[in-house]
């Protein structure tokens, strides 16, 4: 990644803004957003970064009009491209990642007039856009799930007593699986029984392709071994003090979450079960891109995507 002030120096006004996304969304010439059309598609000269597709099946007689950002996170918003990729660099940079009254403060100020919720919908934009996942995992992978949210027993007992909840019911389950070559996916979960469990892994594993998978002994992995779709499956058993066997060990899937909960605890202090999966792809993405000298480029290219 770059440093701030060649962000600044490479995205001076919005101009230059508008140059990059139209380098990034169509490096071929303008597409439709709407029919994908691209013979068809004309420049307006007197509006600067708009075109018109005049499609028979798009835009009718008139045409459709759109314009760089249409279909794009950053479609009927006033904030300038230029501070919406400020946000995105502030997001890449953090490794625990940051929250959305930091990314306020120290991109308009604490006496700006900008209000908060500004800051909160780009910064969650950002999230929604970051939804590459990297599968089929191949290789040695380790699977684990866990999750995340306060325990009931941590509250108080006349409100713990009226949501009725105990144990786990007020934590959110989630599964990941790594590739020991690096790359990670992560989803939230409604339950952690065997059919979510099996159904996840034989989803992002490349059956021809892997070598191993490396799960604890829950009972919902029990039927990845078995069976005419049978996948090298090894047990780390955990409730024994077993952790590492040889190369038959859940470390690396576990210093992910370890991650994330420890973004969670410190940069966001709390965050709800309904945009849980915007942070996991936050942490996701740019753990899989940590090497990739081009993730910023890859960001702003599937905005629009």
């Amino acid at each position: 990644m770059q440093s701030i002030d060649a962000l600044d120096r490479e995205f001076p006004n919005e101009i230059a803004c508008q140059l990059f996304l139209v380098e990034m969304r169509w490096p071929d010439g303008a597409t439709c957003p709407r029919c994908g059309e691209k013979e068809r598609v004309y420049a307006l000269k007197a509006r600067p970064f708009h075109w018109l597709c005049k499609a028979p099946d798009c835009g009718g007689r008139n045409g459709y009009r759109f314009s760089v950002i249409t279909h794009t996170i950053f479609e009927n918003t006033k904030v300038p491209l230029k501070l919406w990729f400020k946000v995105a660099y502030l997001v890449l940079i953090s490794k625990k990642g940051i929250g959305a009254l930091q990314i306020h403060r120290t991109i308009f100020g604490e006496d700006s007039g900008s209000a908060y919720h500004t800051s909160w919908y780009m910064v969650m934009r950002w999230r929604a856009a970051m939804k590459g996942e990297a599968f089929p995992l191949t290789g040695e992978i380790e699977v684990d799930e866990t999750f995340v949210g306060g325990k009931a027993q941590n509250m108080h007992a006349s409100k713990r007593k009226r949501l009725g909840l105990v144990g786990t019911k007020t934590k959110v389950a989630g599964i990941g699986a790594i590739a020991r070559r690096g790359m990670v996916v992560a989803k939230v979960i409604e339950n952690t029984d065997t059919p979510t469990l099996d159904k996840f892994v034989r989803r992002v594993v490349d059956k021809d392709k892997v070598d191993l998978i490396v799960t604890d002994e829950h009972s919902g992995y029990r039927l990845l071994g078995e069976g005419p779709d049978a996948l090298p499956h090894e047990v780390v058993t955990h409730s024994t003090g077993e952790y590492v066997r040889g190369v038959v060990h859940t470390q690396n899937i576990e210093n992910f979450w370890s991650l994330l909960k420890r973004g969670i605890m410190g940069s966001y202090h709390h965050v709800s079960k309904a945009y849980l999966p915007l942070y996991m792809n936050e942490f996701s993405w740019r753990f899989n891109n940590r090497k990739n000298p081009s993730m910023f480029a890859d960001l702003v290219q599937g905005v629009g995507k």
